[in-house]
Formats: structure tokens, C-alpha cells, sequence
């Protein structure tokens, strides 16, 4: 068996019990408050921030025999370079005020995630990063283009205020695809591991985020 099906095998448990979230659950039927979708970009924004600094720490830590791994990470970068911008204006179409998102601290649970996503690149293996990498992508095929939709039926917002969820569900599928061939190429057990304890701890920690947000749920 290739090892991105070993990964998602190991993982299974762990991605049913973020899905199953009462939050999320409410998110792909369209039936979150304003206030629900509000909360869940405001610690969107304080993570994804963290997404190129810890992809380029990430390609930096990196040994010479992953070189290919590293290249990858450059075409991630150019991927991923400004998302947390377009989820800053998300909430901005929203009528809500984004500069006091940038400036706000970021709930417990997101503080804990972005911590041990640093904490897997500088003190174990940095390849140990594309566990979480895993979590962020395939959870965001499975719900962001479904759950955009149907919430903005319901609270009757402006597409502009969904470019964050809307292109993530669009955009991952390629993503995943990418990410199943670079993960085929490990050839190590340590590696290999490595990724399947991250994945497996970032499925509790981003959990732990939706667990953490005000569920409130759609009136009638």
C-alpha cells in the first residue's frame, strides 16, 4: 500500500471526530449565525498567517536528501502567499472591522495549534509539518466549497465575503493530488512516522479550534 493511504487509514479516527464537530456539522448545512461564521475567520486569519513562515522553516530544516521535498515547499509558498489577507477581507464584506482581527490574540486553542506546528519543524522532524498540511487541505475539500455555499444562501452575504472558504474548496482538490504524490515519495520510516503523529495531533488541535468557537445556530 503507497504510504498517503497508510496516512489516511491511521488517520481515519481522528478526521471522523473533527467532522463530526457540532460547528462544522452546522457549516456545511448553511444553518451557522453571522456570529459563528465571523469567529470561525477571525482564528482562520491568526493560523493561516503562520502558513509561509512555517513552510519556510520547514524548507530550511530540511536535509540534502529532501531536496525534492524542499522544491515542493517553494511551489506550496507561491500557493499559499497572501490567504490570510483574503480572509481579513472576507470578514471586511461581512460589515465586520478587520483591522481589529489582525490586532486581536488569538483564542487559546489556535495559539496551541500554530505553537505545535513551530514546535514539530524545530524540535522533531520537519517533515512532520505536511501532517498538519494534510489536516488543513483535506478538510477544507471535504466542507469549504459546500459550506460556503449554503451559508451564504443564509445569511444573504456577497460572494466576496467567501473568497477564503470558496477558493479553498476549489483550489485543495488539485492540492490533495500534489500533496498524495510528494507523500508516496518518502522512503523512510521516521518520515513517514513522523507525519502520521502530526496529523493525528493536528486533527485533535484544529478540532479543538471549532470546539472552541460560539456555535450559534440559524434561527427557523
Amino acid at each position: 500500500m503507497a504510504f498517503y493511504d497508510d496516512l489516511t487509514q491511521a488517520t481515519e479516527a481522528e478526521r471522523n471526530a473533527l467532522l463530526s464537530i457540532p460547528l462544522i456539522q452546522l457549516g456545511a448545512a448553511g444553518q451557522l449565525s453571522l456570529e459563528s461564521y465571523l469567529a470561525f475567520l477571525g482564528q482562520a486569519y491568526h493560523h493561516v498567517k503562520h502558513t509561509i513562515p512555517l513552510l519556510m522553516a520547514t524548507g530550511g530544516r530540511l536535509p540534502e536528501r529532501l531536496e525534492w521535498l524542499r522544491v515542493a515547499i517553494g511551489e506550496y509558498i507561491e500557493e499559499e502567499m497572501g490567504h490570510q489577507e483574503w480572509i481579513l477581507n472576507d470578514i471586511a464584506a461581512c460589515g465586520a472591522d478587520k483591522e481589529v482581527v489582525r490586532h486581536e490574540t488569538p483564542m487559546p486553542a489556535t495559539e496551541l495549534m500554530v505553537a505545535y506546528a513551530y514546535d514539530t519543524v524545530m524540535r522533531n522532524n520537519p517533515v512532520g509539518f505536511f501532517g498538519m498540511v494534510l489536516v488543513l487541505e483535506g478538510t477544507s475539500v471535504a466542507l469549504a466549497t459546500h459550506a460556503a455555499d449554503n451559508i451564504q444562501q443564509a445569511l444573504n452575504l456577497p460572494k466576496s465575503a467567501f473568497s477564503y472558504l470558496s477558493s479553498h474548496g476549489s483550489l485543495d482538490v488539485g492540492h490533495v493530488d500534489f500533496y498524495e504524490k510528494l507523500m508516496n515519495r518518502l522512503d523512510r520510516d521516521e518520515d513517514k512516522q513522523a507525519v502520521v503523529h502530526c496529523a493525528k495531533m493536528m486533527y485533535r488541535l484544529y478540532g479543538d479550534i471549532f470546539r472552541s468557537l460560539p456555535v450559534v445556530q440559524l434561527e427557523g
